[in-house]
């Protein structure tokens, strides 16, 4: 089944980081995957939630939302959905597992990712400009003397992929998404899964069909990681 953009079923969408796109915050990118686009910003702000206090580490955390004509239709500026908050917590999740609270002090990194344009795989996409956003605003800190060394550990990068018609497909865009059968978003951190989200829409799927998707996936993820470091390599 040709798809409707002309990629190979393992081939992502074109991905482009644009560092520097806001002026006031730490760290900031927008990312462009195909027609999805978002705004991701990192703010450092000394201080930790009250749970914290006094264990000398640090905090990351996400806000997730979508602007009211990312979509066809318009939507409610303010609705904070389960959809969205359970994005939100993914985006933190995620990009926690990369970052050594102990090596930030007691100060927190707040991420906003603001869906300007919505084409399939916003969350994969927030999460992959967050980790750019975050590296930014970790090297401020260092620039700042409010840290000595980088906390991050490794690259997190995100992918979708499900199944249409039999046929599995790699960076799903909004018409391919609405169709599949099933969808899967799968988040790693480097080599390593942190997670794996997957649902039969439209049929279930066995262990040959999962183990295709994330090997499409863990293919994909790796591309998008060097993106990512070839992104943070310029100056």
């Amino acid at each position: 089944m040709p798809r409707v953009d002309g990629r190979a079923n393992d081939e992502l969408r074109p991905v482009e980081f644009t560092r520097n796109f806001l002026k006031h915050p730490e760290g900031s990118v927008l990312i462009a995957t195909g027609e999805t686009k978002v705004i991701c910003t990192a703010t450092v702000e000394e201080g930790v939630p009250g749970w914290l206090n006094g264990k000398g580490q640090g905090w990351v955390t996400a806000e997730y939302g979508m602007l009211p004509r990312s979509t066809d239709d318009r939507m409610n500026r303010y609705k904070v959905s389960g959809r969205t908050q359970e994005i939100q917590r993914l985006i933190g999740r995620s990009l926690r597992t990369a970052v050594d609270m102990t090596r930030i002090g007691e100060n927190t990194i707040r991420i906003d990712c603001d869906v300007i344009q919505a084409d399939g795989g916003t969350r994969t996409a927030s999460i992959t400009g967050a980790y750019v956003a975050l590296c930014d605003a970790v090297q401020y800190m260092i620039d700042m003397d409010m840290i000595s060394e980088s906390p991050v550990t490794d690259n997190v990068a995100a992918a979708s992929v499900g199944i249409i018609t039999g046929e599995t497909l790699l960076d799903l865009c909004y018409t391919e998404d609405s169709q599949a059968d099933v969808d899967m978003n799968i988040v790693m951190r480097g080599n390593a899964f942190v997670e794996i989200q997957g649902t039969a829409e439209g049929a279930t799927f066995g262990r040959d069909a999962m183990n295709e998707m994330v090997n499409h996936a863990t293919k994909g993820i790796s591309e998008l990681i060097e993106a990512q470091n070839k992104a943070l390599s310029v100056k």
